[in-house]
């Protein structure tokens, strides 16, 4: 199966989102349908990043490296803001 570490930017305030999934057009759509919790309030979203893993662990440490101090100065050099 498929996996994919993914970063998404609100539409309303710039706000940056990372998450994982095993269905990105899925995932993304439940975002921008207020269906998660924790992004409903800042939709629209777009997705601005991601990557694809073999395994689900591989995605996590991939998301958990985008959420660190580094990988937030990462994306700053893939994401023009």
């Amino acid at each position: 199966m498929t996996w994919y570490a993914y970063v998404l930017l609100s539409l309303k305030n710039g706000n940056l989102y990372k998450g994982i999934t095993n269905d990105l057009e899925r995932r993304i759509s439940e975002h921008n349908l207020g269906k998660n919790r924790s992004t409903k309030i800042n939709a629209p979203w777009k997705i601005v990043y991601f990557e694809k893993f073999m395994t689900r662990d591989e995605a996590r440490n991939r998301e958990k490296f985008l959420k660190s101090g580094k990988g937030r100065e990462f994306l700053k050099f893939i994401i023009p803001l």
